[in-house]
């Protein structure tokens, strides 16, 4: 098949070249945004006198016919034209002959591409951001539920202080709702348009790039064409971004693990959020969790594939970056398919409230507050840590919890004790009394899930 490049070769491209320079196979998703941009494109080349206004619009009709046939399946894609630009671009000149083949006036594939991935990328972030927001609405309703639902807080996993659930679950909240507003914030950097910087220097041709950013709804156009062409930082960017959902979903996800074991017994995973063993009928494994956990390493490693793609490369367009995209479509498919199954398994989840609760009581996590007990007393912080300490350490030996312990005893380590510490202790007062902004205590916690619902309405 001869090239549409191919006037300037005297042989045809060897197949086994064939195979390994066509991209088909992978960059055929693109095919709305190419189309798309092609429409525009067209419309612009009419409007400024370049082609005639009802070539344009026939280009512009018949580009749409093959967006219906493609989505119908009455396409296949050839392999030997390379590329999802130059099938289409076949298609068109096999429907309409030489009108077809004036499409490409004034664009090069380089200034296509670039525009093609910014369209398909800037479709996928809004996606992504509406995933973000359900599992948001998901963890709203949960943190409802659970504002007074005790449970330790940890330190290098240790009991380390006492909080609830929805204070928890307010901690991934807000870990994702920077990710939405980075996103938000990407966007702003992808949302320029390259079409017209050509190949790497434009064109002498009388093109309108606002016009084509105004059809294609872009905020601004490419003011550098060499850097239009060659720049690929919104999908490093992007994959930066995603890299950091994944990693806020992984940690998540080593704590439904953790939550869930028998160890924990702080909540069980749903039947249908869970898998069994081959060998041993006992098992319920979290395996949604983490195969979430294992997927990020294949985020991670689609953002150093792009870091590392382009640390080498010359201004300006260089084949190498053929190989952006089955990093970029790799992280943004992993991203919604976890984004996807994560919210239904937390809800579907049982809470083990009781066990959350002892946990909390057993592990000696208002110690804080007994040293502050003192504190407000008018004995020094560092002096009330050792009294503590050593109440602590006693009441681990008789394998007692601090509000076992007796008042004689408490009085023999301090004079300062009284019957009162028993009420400063307790788990209801070690969380209802942190009120700060941010704290757990159920007015702070109510406080801090109105604010998100506020946003989330904005």
């Amino acid at each position: 098949m001869k090239k549409l490049w191919g006037g300037r070769f005297s042989k045809e491209t060897s197949s086994l070249i064939d195979d390994f320079h066509s991209s088909i196979s992978f960059d055929q998703r693109l095919y709305r945004e190419d189309i798309r941009g092609s429409q525009a494109h067209a419309t612009m080349l009419g409007e400024q006198g370049i082609m005639a206004a009802a070539e344009a619009e026939l280009l512009v009709k018949e580009l749409g016919a093959i967006l219906v046939d493609i989505e119908a399946g009455r396409v296949e894609f050839d392999l030997a034209a390379e590329d999802i630009h130059m099938n289409v671009e076949r298609l068109l000149i096999a429907r309409l002959g030489p009108v077809g083949k004036k499409l490409h006036t004034g664009r090069s594939r380089n200034d296509q591409v670039a525009l093609d991935l910014r369209l398909y990328m800037r479709r996928e972030i809004s996606g992504i951001q509406e995933q973000l927001l359900h599992l948001l609405k998901v963890l709203l309703e949960l943190g409802d539920k659970h504002i007074e639902t005790v449970m330790p807080g940890y330190t290098h996993l240790q009991r380390a202080q006492p909080v609830t659930l929805a204070h928890h679950l307010l901690a991934y909240s807000a870990m994702f709702k920077r990710d939405y507003e980075r996103l938000s914030d990407a966007v702003k950097r992808l949302n320029i348009c390259p079409l017209g910087a050509g190949a790497l220097a434009g064109t002498t041709y009388n093109l309108a790039p606002m016009r084509v950013a105004e059809l294609l709804e872009f905020d601004d156009v490419a003011l550098n064409s060499m850097d239009a062409v060659s720049d690929r930082d919104h999908a490093i960017e992007f994959c930066a971004a995603a890299s950091l959902i994944m990693m806020h979903l992984s940690r998540f996800s080593e704590e439904i693990i953790l939550w869930s074991s028998a160890e924990y017994s702080f909540i069980e995973l749903d039947d249908a959020y869970s898998t069994g063993s081959s060998i041993m009928p006992q098992k319920k494994n979290p395996d949604v969790a983490e195969l979430v956990r294992g997927k990020t390493g294949r985020v991670y490693g689609d953002l150093f594939t792009l870091l590392t793609l382009m640390k080498g490369l010359p201004l300006a367009y260089n084949k190498d970056m053929q190989e952006d995209k089955e990093a970029v479509f790799d992280a943004i498919d992993t991203v919604k398919a976890c984004l996807l199954v994560f919210p239904p398994m937390l809800q579907t989840m049982t809470v083990k409230a009781q066990n959350m609760r002892r946990a909390a009581e057993g592990g000696y996590t208002n110690a804080t507050d007994l040293a502050d007990y003192l504190a407000k007393k008018g004995i020094p912080f560092r002096e009330a840590h050792e009294v503590v300490g050593q109440a602590v350490l006693n009441a681990i030996t008789q394998g007692k919890a601090l509000c076992e312990i007796s008042l004689a005893e408490y009085q023999e380590w301090s004079s300062v004790f009284a019957e009162d510490l028993y009420e400063a202790i307790s788990m209801k007062t070690c969380v209802e009394k942190r009120e700060v902004l941010g704290g757990p205590a159920p007015a702070a916690v109510r406080q801090a899930l109105q604010r998100l619902r506020t946003w989330m309405t904005q």
